[in-house]
Parts: C-alpha cells; structure tokens; sequence
C-alpha cells in the first residue's frame, strides 16, 4: 500500500494545468475529501454526487453502481471538474457522468482513468490521508 499526505497531494496539483473550472462535483464517498481540495485549489464551487458500489474490503457490492443523491445547484454553463479517488474501472465515474450528460464535463481521479489524473504512477492501493 502506498502512503499519500496532504502535502504531497497539494503539491501534485500543482503540477497539472487545468482549464478554467467554475464547479467541482465529488463523488461520495471516496472522492468528497480530493474534490473538496480540488475546489479549494481552483477557486470552484463544490457539489457532491453520492454513489455506491464497493463496499469496505473494496468489492463490488452492487451490480452497477446505486444513485444515493444527485447535485442540487444550477448546472447550465458551468463547466464541470468531476472528482473521485480511484477510477480504475470507471464504472461510479461512468455513472455520474451519466447523471451529467449535456453539461460540459471533465473528469479527475487522484489514481486510474481520467481526464486529469494526479498519481497515474501508482498502480497499487493507496493510504488516503483522509481514511484511518
């Protein structure tokens, strides 16, 4: 398992140019604590998307992954940054990006399959600063 901190985290983002962004969307759980740093770096607006799929041990619980609650604000003309920790499969990513078609939409992951990836040299599990 590879051990991240905040610090490192901070400092990997900023490394990447990302383009102008009015509203980060988290996916909760796992990728509220990256989005809400991400926000915070752009100077965006934070919204979060609740879904479920994998459950403690990080197996399948479901068989796609289960729309706990959708965003509340006003998405028109916004240009959206969709955040989760992991996007290896992309089958939570693919879901939420579902819930956002016709909206102008980029994707982050902290590590796997984005538009944005902050760690794409990690290929194991990651000890999140934000998860005991």
């Amino acid at each position: 398992m590879v051990p991240l901190s905040f610090q490192e985290i901070a400092a990997r983002l900023k490394t990447i140019e990302f383009p102008p962004i009015d509203l980060v969307i988290g996916i909760g759980s796992g990728g509220v604590p990256a989005a809400t740093m991400l926000a915070y770096h752009l100077g965006a607006e934070l919204e979060v998307i609740t879904l479920n799929y994998r459950d403690e041990q990080n197996n399948p619980r479901y068989e796609a992954p289960k729309i706990l609650n959708q965003p509340t604000m006003q998405l028109n003309g916004k240009r959206i940054l969709l955040v989760d920790d992991v996007s290896v499969s992309g089958k939570t990513m693919n879901a939420a990006l579902e819930l956002l078609q016709g909206f102008d939409v980029k994707t982050c992951a902290m590590k796997g399959n984005a538009d944005f990836v902050l760690f794409p040299e990690i290929k194991d599990c990651v000890k999140w600063p934000w998860k005991p």
